[in-house]
């Protein structure tokens, strides 16, 4: 556990790369970017005055700070999976800066990848949750179909996208540094030995929504030799949900992780289960996505309105209108699970079995211990939803307060072009095992070929010999 002076919920990319502008224009020393993918060119404030890309904003940042050093760490085959970001092996422009460090994340297990999403300055402010420095990230908590700023660096539009990212300082700060760090030197062998005394990063502008709150960090290293630190993210969701008294909301860009599946199908078949809303994305990119996460999120979906016989599941996508009324739906991107008032996870780790032990992730967890740090749990479950339909925070909160369900709440709210719309399944007919396939694209443990190759051998010789004699 650690303890954050103050901590922000960045909801959109639009509010953090906002903040974030504005914390790299006050570093001083030190630039950690921990990511699955990176591009400099993308713009961070799209139609403001200000407006510049972040190989710009960096450019100004290091004339400014003789001292200042730039340490970047992708996964190395994430511009190549996403196609965006391929310019970034060149190491032309700011990513030849010769106070610049590009360093590409290779030594994971087979098939795994680097999945962390983190930015650190001077290890005084972090920025922790399931948002890139990438290419088709960026827009604003409009989600307008049409939007002439929601552009790739090519000048190519893309959907609506959602996501989250949380802003932290104090000793918090320090320790999400510590992860990148650890994981620098897993990809370089070295890590630099001088660190920056702590120092006020916070902007002025912006009112924390909690302060002086303990927040936990909860990582997903597959390679770690401790069996407890190789899935912690994936175990924290797990309590999380079999401690649910209440209701249990759910942002997911995914939805196959089975072993989630199976804590939330035993929850449906209790006497009084808790609520259980899950907004996800409809959109797949991508061939065997669409197949495999595609056709197992619709397994997995049939498999938990079986066993929810009381009504307590709620399984949605989002929606909005264009001028002609046409609904388009919102690509959700966020990674974040909140249970009652009193718990909340947010970060990298996606609903797919990739996230419960192979990808590496990290997430922020914060357990409610005040009345305070209830209401701001609360308080970001109602923006979202007021976000999703269309209202507002107030409004949302008053709704909830009156009936006391997320159901009913939704319900209320549910009455605009703009909102959300209930996942369509054949309970009754179709599978609801994962789809064949599924242990090739979304694995949830490491494989180890040369091991897997030497033990068939091993037995091979065994039968060989048990034949003979």
């Amino acid at each position: 556990m650690d303890r954050a002076r103050r901590l922000a919920f960045l909801v959109d990319s639009a509010d953090y790369f906002n903040e974030l502008a504005e914390a790299l224009r006050q570093a001083e020393h030190e630039i950690w970017v921990v990511g699955w993918d990176f591009n400099p060119d993308i713009p961070l404030r799209p139609g403001h005055e200000d407006e510049c890309r972040l190989g710009e904003l960096f450019q100004q940042a290091l004339d400014a700070k003789p001292d200042l050093v730039i340490r970047i760490l992708v996964w190395a085959m994430g511009p190549v999976y996403s196609g965006k970001s391929l310019k970034v092996f060149q190491e032309n422009g700011i990513l030849g800066h010769e106070r610049v460090c590009l360093k590409f994340a290779m030594r994971q297990p087979v098939w795994s990848s680097h999945h962390q999403k983190i930015v650190v300055i001077d290890d005084s402010i972090a920025f922790i949750g399931g948002i890139d420095l990438t290419a088709r990230r960026w827009d604003d908590s409009n989600h307008l179909p049409t939007n002439p700023l929601r552009v790739s660096p090519n000048g190519k539009p893309y959907e609506a996208v959602h996501d989250m990212q949380v802003m932290i300082d104090g000793s918090a700060a320090r320790s999400i540094s510590d992860i990148v760090r650890h994981r620098w030197a897993q990809a370089n062998e070295e890590i630099p030995r001088h660190r920056p005394v702590q120092t006020t990063r916070w902007p002025a502008h912006r009112m924390p929504d909690l302060e002086n709150c303990r927040v936990a960090l909860a990582l997903t290293q597959p390679d770690a030799k401790s069996p407890i630190r190789r899935g912690q993210s994936n175990r924290l969701a797990l309590n999380a949900i079999h401690a649910a008294e209440s209701h249990i909301y759910i942002e997911a860009q995914y939805l196959t992780s089975f072993s989630i599946a199976d804590a939330m199908a035993k929850r449906l078949a209790e006497e009084n289960p808790p609520e259980i809303v899950v907004v996800t994305t409809r959109l797949c990119h991508g061939l065997m996505e669409k197949l495999v996460l595609g056709v197992n999120r619709q397994r997995l979906i049939r498999r938990l309105k079986r066993v929810d016989r009381q009504n307590r599941l709620r399984v949605m996508y989002a929606v909005v209108p264009d001028e002609a009324g046409e609904l388009h739906d919102v690509y959700i991107h966020s990674k974040l699970l909140i249970v009652d008032d009193r718990f909340i996870r947010v970060g990298s780790s996606n609903l797919n079995n990739r996230s419960e032990g192979l990808d590496t992730e990290a997430d922020l967890a914060i357990e409610a211990h005040s009345p305070q740090e209830r209401a701001a749990i609360a308080g970001l479950r109602h923006r979202l939803l007021a976000e999703h339909l269309a209202s507002t925070p107030k409004e949302i909160c008053e709704t909830f307060e009156e009936c006391g369900t997320l159901g009913q709440t939704i319900d209320r709210h549910n009455v605009n072009a703009r909102g959300l719309r209930d996942f369509k399944v054949d309970v009754q007919k179709g599978k609801t095992e994962p789809v064949m396939g599924t242990a090739l694209v979304d694995p949830s443990r490491p494989f180890h070929p040369v091991a897997h190759l030497r033990r068939r051998m091993q037995h091979i010789g065994t039968r060989l010999i048990s034949l003979i004699f």
